[in-house]
């Protein structure tokens, strides 16, 4: 897996979003060496039941669960704070 970090993934970051989508090998973004982001393809899925399959095994249920569930307009908080 390519690893890459903050800084430089900021610099280029459609070329590395584009080497994702055409090889599918996932990028390991770091901050200050150590692991914090994977960025992956989700490859020809179309629909979320497809996507949740396919990351089944990778992804806490719960993060795939809160991906696909609208939110409430009550939690919305707009402030000056």
């Amino acid at each position: 897996m390519k690893r890459v970090s903050k800084s430089k993934l900021k610099a280029r970051l459609l070329e590395y979003f584009r080497e994702v989508e055409r090889t599918g090998e996932p990028l390991e973004v770091t901050d200050r060496g150590r692991p914090v982001l994977r960025v992956v393809s989700v490859g020809k899925a179309t629909t979320i039941g497809e996507i949740q399959a396919k990351y089944a095994r990778s992804v806490p249920a719960e993060f795939l669960d809160a991906a696909v569930e609208p939110m409430d307009p009550a939690d919305y908080r707009f402030s000056q704070e």
